[in-house]
């Protein structure tokens, strides 16, 4: 057993067990996220609990956090296994940036429109609660029972935030307290916490039609006694804040802002860049992105006076997908799932290492969910990768969803993360620790790989919605430290990414609401993919006509997700190792 206090110099035989039980010590202080990957029945745990988010709780996590740091620096790094000293590295690495974070953690918004704690719980339950026999659907009643306890907690840690003098913008507030006004009005019944648990006991063999009522009379019970009630007084706290919130919308509005996102910018893109040095690779990104698109234009003779009315000619001409009857919408999933099929047919010369799990193409009908994402495979092989596909729109233009498709699901995310997922040989840690950079940038990267390989070659209005996709990840670079390090509106912001990128004014209003919310994310994407695109350059120019690309990808995959910098040195050691051959 490791241990906080061990002297120095460990032996460095017991360094492969003090990983294992350090980040097991970590994630099952998490059980939802124990429930989310399937390991409750491995920790003899159950499913029955949420999640602790009080501030109390996580100044606890910090502490474990700091005393294993301690811990492995008390092995000698030259003493360890080349393997091993990557995986130093790694966790040294993964436990610094959550440790530099503390002094930040009020530096966050956990209510908020898009990805905030009172939509997630929700999809977490609906989705994620494991329902395969009574226990757990006893255990989903449990977790229903918690939510008054889960939202207390919530509410103490906003109450600390806001007298640190950080509170959200404005349109933030107003956007939560209708999505709270929504699931406020519902009646126990109606809700989808009861409906989707109600359909799926229906289809659990071994539990009787007795038990399906009492079951079902306990979740409508327990959503009237603990979920509304908690919806309630997040509602009072939203609205009281309403009376001194402002329209500034940037981190450096805040106590310390500017400190705090240099530190999500380092925590998403996993490298020392400044903000103003992301801001200009964005300029230059958006300027040589978009003078491909024109070269495209010009060869299809598509024109126009902006980037919006020449895109809604490839709109016209590349064709659009119903989403009104549930022919159309099965249409839709069919599509996507022609495409995964063909990427997953094609690959065989970029590709020798692939996941065993499936992925699946399956609806969401959630408004304020993003068009598509990828959700994982479970751990214990009971739910296989899901490409989720938003079904809430009119229609769908087919120019973007082959971009959409090799992002989410192949060879992009479902690649990259189950093939993590089911690496061995390594520390499990290395298993399911990811970072932004490096799975959006794999993902990105993945689209960019698919235009190589020629999937693009018959279709030239598929070839410019990959370069949007592109485009628009490169605005972000632009919007996001704008925002947040130089003072811009949220207005300004959405004017630069309708006139840039060419989405609709609605979509970039979601989009630009996202960064200001959720701060650095989405300059991760970018930075990443040029990251592994200079990366394979440098090892194709060092290794000539030795060069694999296929063994590229395995280095890049088969070690499961590193922080950039590290990544660099694992490709630079690569290419020292192949020479000296």
């Amino acid at each position: 057993m490791y241990s906080p206090t061990a002297q120095p110099d460990a032996d460095p035989s017991t360094f492969d067990d003090f990983l294992e039980e350090a980040f097991f010590a970590q994630i099952t202080r998490d059980p939802e996220l124990i429930s989310e990957l399937g390991l409750a029945r491995v920790f003899g745990m159950d499913n029955s609990q949420l999640t602790n988010v009080s501030d109390a709780y996580q100044l606890e996590t910090y502490q474990l956090l700091q005393d294993q740091l301690d811990t492995l620096h008390t092995y000698d790094r030259d003493e360890l296994t080349s393997d091993q000293q990557l995986s130093y590295d790694l966790f040294e690495w993964y436990l610094d940036d959550w440790l530099r974070g503390k002094a930040f953690r009020f530096h966050d918004y956990p209510v908020n429109q898009a990805l905030g704690e009172q939509n997630i719980l929700i999809e977490f339950m609906v989705d994620r609660h494991p329902l395969h026999n009574l226990e757990d659907a006893q255990d989903y009643i449990s977790r229903l029972d918690g939510f008054t306890e889960k939202f207390d907690q919530l509410i103490e840690w906003l109450q600390i935030q806001e007298a640190q003098g950080i509170t959200p913008p404005m349109f933030v507030i107003e956007r939560v307290l209708s999505q709270l006004d929504w699931y406020r009005s519902q009646d126990a019944e109606d809700f989808s916490l009861y409906t989707e648990f109600v359909a799926k006991l229906s289809n659990l063999s071994d539990i009787s039609t007795e038990q399906i009522s009492k079951l079902s009379l306990e979740a409508a019970q327990a959503i009237e006694g603990s979920v509304l009630p908690a919806y309630d007084k997040l509602h009072t706290y939203f609205g009281n804040l309403l009376a001194s919130a402002d329209n500034n919308d940037g981190f450096w509005k805040h106590p310390d802002g500017d400190s705090a996102y240099a530190y999500w910018l380092r925590h998403h893109t996993t490298l020392d860049l400044t903000a103003d040095e992301i801001h200009e690779l964005g300029l230059q990104e958006v300027a040589r992105i978009q003078g491909e698109m024109e070269d495209l234009f010009a060869e299809l003779g598509i024109t126009g006076d902006n980037l919006t009315m020449k895109m809604n000619q490839v709109t016209f001409y590349g064709g659009t997908m119903p989403l009104r009857t549930n022919d159309d919408r099965q249409a839709v999933l069919d599509e996507y799932q022609a495409l995964i099929d063909h990427a997953e047919q094609n690959l065989s010369d970029l590709f020798d290492l692939r996941p065993k799990a499936d992925v699946v193409v399956e609806p969401v009908y959630a408004p304020n969910a993003p068009g598509a994402y990828y959700v994982s495979p479970s751990l214990d092989g009971s739910r296989p990768g899901m490409f989720y596909v938003n079904m809430t729109g009119v229609n769908v233009a087919r120019y973007g969803m082959p971009t959409l498709a090799y992002h989410e699901a192949i060879p992009g995310h479902h690649f990259q993360i189950a093939i993590q997922q089911e690496l061995t040989g390594i520390p499990s840690f290395r298993t399911g620790v990811n970072y932004t950079s490096y799975a959006e940038g794999w993902a990105l990267y993945a689209e960019h790989l698919t235009w190589e390989a020629g999937f693009y070659e018959n279709d030239p209005y598929g070839n410019l919605g990959r370069l949007q996709s592109e485009l628009f990840r490169a605005a972000r670079l632009v919007v996001d430290t704008g925002i947040h390090a130089k003072g811009w509106s949220r207005e300004q912001a959405i004017d630069y990414m309708v006139e840039t990128v060419g989405y609709s004014r609605s979509n970039m209003t979601s989009e630009v609401e996202r960064y200001i919310v959720w701060p650095g994310q989405a300059t991760a994407y970018k930075i990443g993919m040029i990251k592994i695109l200079a990366l394979r350059e440098r090892a194709a120019q060092a290794l000539g006509d030795d060069f694999d690309i296929k063994e590229f990808h395995n280095l890049i995959l088969g070690n499961g997700a590193m922080p950039l910098g590290i990544l660099e040195r694992v490709v630079d050691d690569y290419i020292a190792e192949r020479l000296s051959e």
